[in-house]
Protein backbone atom coordinates (compact mmCIF):
# COMPACT_ATOMS: atom_id res chain seq x y z
CA UNK A 1 0.00 0.00 0.00
CA UNK A 2 1.86 3.34 -0.95
CA UNK A 3 1.61 6.37 1.72
CA UNK A 4 0.73 9.61 1.95
CA UNK A 5 3.84 11.88 3.92
CA UNK A 6 1.93 14.77 5.77
CA UNK A 7 4.98 16.67 7.49
CA UNK A 8 3.32 19.11 10.20
CA UNK A 9 4.59 21.78 12.17
CA UNK A 10 1.10 21.96 14.31
CA UNK A 11 -0.17 24.66 12.61
CA UNK A 12 -3.44 25.67 11.11
CA UNK A 13 -2.09 25.41 7.63
CA UNK A 14 -0.54 22.34 7.90
CA UNK A 15 -3.76 20.69 10.08
CA UNK A 16 -6.10 21.62 7.09
CA UNK A 17 -3.74 20.17 5.12
CA UNK A 18 -3.51 16.75 6.58
CA UNK A 19 -7.37 16.77 6.74
CA UNK A 20 -6.88 16.88 2.62
CA UNK A 21 -4.17 14.37 2.76
CA UNK A 22 -6.68 12.02 5.08
CA UNK A 23 -10.15 12.19 2.55
CA UNK A 24 -7.60 12.15 0.00
CA UNK A 25 -6.22 8.82 1.15
CA UNK A 26 -9.83 7.87 1.83
CA UNK A 27 -10.80 8.42 -1.84
CA UNK A 28 -7.35 6.51 -3.69
CA UNK A 29 -7.00 3.37 -0.47
CA UNK A 30 -3.71 5.00 0.60
CA UNK A 31 -2.25 4.72 4.13
CA UNK A 32 -1.03 7.91 5.93
CA UNK A 33 1.98 8.88 7.85
CA UNK A 34 2.10 12.04 10.08
CA UNK A 35 5.28 13.38 10.54
CA UNK A 36 7.44 16.26 12.88
CA UNK A 37 10.98 16.83 12.41
CA UNK A 38 12.45 18.67 15.76
CA UNK A 39 15.32 20.26 16.57
CA UNK A 40 16.97 20.94 20.48
CA UNK A 41 15.99 24.73 21.82
CA UNK A 42 19.10 26.76 22.74
CA UNK A 43 19.36 29.32 24.52
CA UNK A 44 22.09 31.99 22.71
CA UNK A 45 24.51 33.69 25.30
CA UNK A 46 27.68 33.85 26.19
CA UNK A 47 27.75 30.24 26.18
CA UNK A 48 24.87 28.55 24.54
CA UNK A 49 22.76 26.30 26.58
CA UNK A 50 20.80 23.82 25.64
CA UNK A 51 16.92 24.44 27.03
CA UNK A 52 15.34 20.71 27.11
CA UNK A 53 16.65 17.53 26.64
CA UNK A 54 16.69 15.48 23.72
CA UNK A 55 14.60 12.79 25.38
CA UNK A 56 12.02 15.43 26.56
CA UNK A 57 11.43 17.07 23.44
CA UNK A 58 11.24 13.74 21.69
CA UNK A 59 8.32 13.08 24.38
CA UNK A 60 6.71 15.91 23.84
CA UNK A 61 6.93 15.62 20.03
CA UNK A 62 5.34 12.42 19.79
CA UNK A 63 2.62 13.26 22.33
CA UNK A 64 1.40 16.05 19.97
CA UNK A 65 1.88 13.81 16.92
CA UNK A 66 -0.60 11.11 18.87
CA UNK A 67 -2.85 14.38 20.23
CA UNK A 68 -3.42 14.82 16.26
CA UNK A 69 -3.92 11.64 15.03
CA UNK A 70 -6.56 10.67 17.49
CA UNK A 71 -7.92 14.53 16.61
CA UNK A 72 -8.08 12.97 12.94
CA UNK A 73 -8.89 9.29 13.18
CA UNK A 74 -12.69 10.09 13.26
CA UNK A 75 -12.70 11.61 9.88
CA UNK A 76 -11.27 7.94 8.51
CA UNK A 77 -13.76 6.38 9.82
CA UNK A 78 -11.41 3.13 10.45
CA UNK A 79 -10.65 3.08 6.65
CA UNK A 80 -6.92 4.73 6.55
CA UNK A 81 -3.83 3.44 8.61
CA UNK A 82 -2.47 6.22 10.25
CA UNK A 83 0.88 6.24 11.66
CA UNK A 84 3.14 8.92 13.19
CA UNK A 85 6.90 9.19 12.88
CA UNK A 86 9.33 11.97 14.63
CA UNK A 87 12.89 12.71 13.78
CA UNK A 88 15.57 15.05 14.96
CA UNK A 89 16.55 17.06 12.35
CA UNK A 90 16.32 18.99 9.05
CA UNK A 91 12.43 18.87 8.33
CA UNK A 92 13.68 18.34 4.26
CA UNK A 93 16.57 16.14 5.14
CA UNK A 94 14.39 13.76 7.68
CA UNK A 95 11.57 13.65 4.77
CA UNK A 96 14.15 12.90 2.16
CA UNK A 97 14.81 9.39 4.25
CA UNK A 98 11.60 8.89 4.58
CA UNK A 99 10.65 8.79 1.23
CA UNK A 100 13.62 6.60 0.38
CA UNK A 101 11.94 3.62 3.40
CA UNK A 102 8.21 4.33 2.23
CA UNK A 103 6.53 3.72 -1.26
CA UNK A 104 5.34 6.94 -1.46
CA UNK A 105 2.70 8.34 -2.99
CA UNK A 106 2.95 12.07 -2.41
CA UNK A 107 4.19 13.94 0.27
CA UNK A 108 1.16 16.37 1.10
CA UNK A 109 2.16 20.39 2.63
CA UNK A 110 0.34 23.39 3.33
CA UNK A 111 1.04 27.00 2.85
CA UNK A 112 0.62 30.53 4.93
CA UNK A 113 1.13 34.09 4.12
CA UNK A 114 3.43 36.14 5.85
CA UNK A 115 5.48 39.68 5.31
CA UNK A 116 5.69 40.98 2.55
CA UNK A 117 5.25 38.21 -0.54
CA UNK A 118 3.65 34.67 0.49
CA UNK A 119 5.62 32.08 1.46
CA UNK A 120 5.41 28.35 2.83
CA UNK A 121 4.75 27.30 6.13
CA UNK A 122 7.53 26.51 8.38
CA UNK A 123 9.32 29.57 5.84
CA UNK A 124 11.16 27.83 3.33
CA UNK A 125 10.97 24.64 3.91
CA UNK A 126 7.81 23.36 1.06
CA UNK A 127 10.20 25.37 -1.61
CA UNK A 128 12.95 22.88 -0.47
CA UNK A 129 11.15 19.92 -0.09
CA UNK A 130 9.68 21.32 -4.10
CA UNK A 131 13.29 21.22 -4.87
CA UNK A 132 15.01 18.46 -3.32
CA UNK A 133 12.56 15.35 -2.91
CA UNK A 134 11.93 13.03 -5.82
CA UNK A 135 8.59 12.06 -5.19
CA UNK A 136 6.05 14.52 -5.66
CA UNK A 137 5.26 17.16 -3.59
CA UNK A 138 1.63 18.19 -3.30
CA UNK A 139 0.97 22.02 -1.84
CA UNK A 140 -1.85 22.88 -0.43
CA UNK A 141 -3.82 26.08 -0.24
CA UNK A 142 -5.30 28.04 2.92
CA UNK A 143 -8.70 26.63 3.57
CA UNK A 144 -8.54 24.13 0.64
CA UNK A 145 -10.62 20.67 1.48
CA UNK A 146 -10.54 17.88 -0.52
CA UNK A 147 -13.36 17.09 -3.54
CA UNK A 148 -12.83 14.25 -6.13
CA UNK A 149 -10.34 14.96 -8.62
CA UNK A 150 -12.20 15.05 -11.78
CA UNK A 151 -9.83 17.33 -13.53
CA UNK A 152 -6.00 17.84 -13.75
CA UNK A 153 -4.37 20.36 -15.40
CA UNK A 154 -0.56 20.39 -16.61
CA UNK A 155 1.56 23.08 -17.36
CA UNK A 156 4.17 22.46 -20.18
CA UNK A 157 5.92 25.16 -22.09
CA UNK A 158 6.94 22.50 -24.66
CA UNK A 159 10.89 23.17 -23.75
CA UNK A 160 13.02 19.73 -23.81
CA UNK A 161 9.95 17.87 -23.66
CA UNK A 162 10.85 14.70 -24.24
CA UNK A 163 13.54 14.90 -20.90
CA UNK A 164 11.52 16.93 -18.81
CA UNK A 165 7.74 15.32 -19.37
CA UNK A 166 7.37 13.39 -16.17
CA UNK A 167 5.10 10.55 -18.01
CA UNK A 168 5.01 8.01 -15.39
CA UNK A 169 3.80 10.41 -12.60
CA UNK A 170 1.21 12.23 -14.05
CA UNK A 171 -0.40 8.94 -16.00
CA UNK A 172 -0.40 7.48 -12.11
CA UNK A 173 -2.21 10.71 -10.89
CA UNK A 174 -4.74 10.23 -14.13
CA UNK A 175 -5.17 6.62 -13.40
CA UNK A 176 -5.41 6.53 -9.45
CA UNK A 177 -8.58 9.32 -9.56
CA UNK A 178 -9.57 8.48 -12.89
CA UNK A 179 -9.52 12.32 -13.70
CA UNK A 180 -9.27 13.95 -17.40
CA UNK A 181 -5.83 15.50 -18.31
CA UNK A 182 -5.71 18.98 -19.85
CA UNK A 183 -2.69 20.30 -20.88
CA UNK A 184 -1.94 23.73 -21.05
CA UNK A 185 0.35 26.08 -22.41
CA UNK A 186 0.35 29.90 -21.80
CA UNK A 187 1.65 32.03 -24.57
CA UNK A 188 1.51 35.78 -25.69
CA UNK A 189 0.96 37.00 -29.46
CA UNK A 190 2.88 33.75 -30.19
CA UNK A 191 6.39 35.62 -28.39
CA UNK A 192 7.14 31.98 -27.06
CA UNK A 193 6.90 29.83 -30.46
CA UNK A 194 10.45 29.04 -32.20
CA UNK A 195 10.84 26.52 -34.95
CA UNK A 196 11.43 24.04 -32.25
CA UNK A 197 8.33 24.18 -31.05
CA UNK A 198 6.66 22.12 -33.71
CA UNK A 199 8.28 19.14 -33.35
CA UNK A 200 7.98 19.70 -29.02
CA UNK A 201 4.40 19.40 -29.60
CA UNK A 202 4.61 16.10 -32.19
CA UNK A 203 6.48 14.77 -29.14
CA UNK A 204 3.81 15.98 -26.67
CA UNK A 205 1.49 14.16 -28.34
CA UNK A 206 3.07 11.17 -28.82
CA UNK A 207 3.88 10.92 -25.31
CA UNK A 208 0.67 11.54 -23.53
CA UNK A 209 -1.50 10.09 -26.24
CA UNK A 210 -2.79 6.92 -23.99
CA UNK A 211 -4.26 9.27 -21.46
CA UNK A 212 -5.96 11.39 -24.14
CA UNK A 213 -5.37 14.82 -23.14
CA UNK A 214 -7.04 17.98 -24.31
CA UNK A 215 -4.65 20.72 -25.22
CA UNK A 216 -5.11 24.37 -24.69
CA UNK A 217 -3.31 27.19 -26.02
CA UNK A 218 -3.80 30.33 -23.88
CA UNK A 219 -3.07 33.86 -24.85
CA UNK A 220 -2.41 35.94 -21.66
CA UNK A 221 0.72 38.39 -21.25
CA UNK A 222 1.26 36.65 -17.29
CA UNK A 223 1.90 32.85 -17.53
CA UNK A 224 0.45 32.51 -13.91
CA UNK A 225 -2.50 34.20 -14.22
CA UNK A 226 -3.34 32.84 -17.38
CA UNK A 227 -3.22 29.33 -16.13
CA UNK A 228 -5.03 30.64 -12.52
CA UNK A 229 -7.67 31.76 -14.97
CA UNK A 230 -7.90 28.99 -16.85
CA UNK A 231 -8.09 26.60 -13.63
CA UNK A 232 -10.70 28.71 -12.06
CA UNK A 233 -13.30 28.72 -15.59
CA UNK A 234 -12.49 25.28 -16.08
CA UNK A 235 -12.86 23.58 -12.95
CA UNK A 236 -9.19 22.22 -12.47
CA UNK A 237 -8.85 20.26 -9.11
CA UNK A 238 -5.42 19.63 -8.92
CA UNK A 239 -2.73 21.28 -10.87
CA UNK A 240 1.35 20.20 -12.33
CA UNK A 241 3.84 21.74 -12.19
CA UNK A 242 7.64 21.31 -12.63
CA UNK A 243 9.38 22.68 -10.58
CA UNK A 244 13.12 22.80 -12.40
CA UNK A 245 10.73 24.20 -15.21
CA UNK A 246 8.33 26.63 -14.27
CA UNK A 247 8.31 29.15 -11.53
CA UNK A 248 4.63 29.05 -11.15
CA UNK A 249 5.06 28.48 -7.45
CA UNK A 250 6.84 31.63 -6.86
CA UNK A 251 4.10 33.58 -9.07
CA UNK A 252 1.37 31.54 -8.15
CA UNK A 253 1.49 31.99 -4.13
CA UNK A 254 3.06 35.76 -4.60
CA UNK A 255 -0.03 36.96 -6.30
CA UNK A 256 -2.71 35.56 -4.07
CA UNK A 257 -2.40 38.01 -1.48
CA UNK A 258 -2.82 41.24 -3.96
CA UNK A 259 -5.34 38.82 -6.54
CA UNK A 260 -7.40 36.59 -4.29
CA UNK A 261 -7.84 34.38 -7.83
CA UNK A 262 -10.30 31.54 -7.10
CA UNK A 263 -7.29 28.88 -7.55
CA UNK A 264 -5.80 29.68 -3.99
CA UNK A 265 -8.95 29.07 -2.45
CA UNK A 266 -9.08 25.44 -3.49
CA UNK A 267 -6.59 23.63 -6.13
CA UNK A 268 -3.38 22.03 -4.64
CA UNK A 269 -0.38 22.45 -6.98
CA UNK A 270 1.28 18.92 -7.43
CA UNK A 271 5.25 19.41 -8.03
CA UNK A 272 7.06 16.91 -9.75
CA UNK A 273 10.43 17.15 -10.99
CA UNK A 274 12.03 15.80 -14.18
Amino acid sequence: MKTIIVPTDFSPVSVNALHYAINMAKEIGCAVTLFHAYQIPVAFSEVPVVTISMEEMERQTDEKLTELKKNVEHVTSGNVTIHIKSALGDTVEELEKLCNSENVFSVVMGTRGAGAMEVLFLGSTTLSAVNHLHVPVMIIPPGARFRPIQKIGFACDYSQVAASTPIKEISELCEIFGAELKVLNVDYENRQFTAEVPLALTKVYELLEPLNPEYHFIDDPDIEDGINKFADTHGIDMLITIPKKHRLLDGIFRKSRTRELALHAHVPIVAIHE
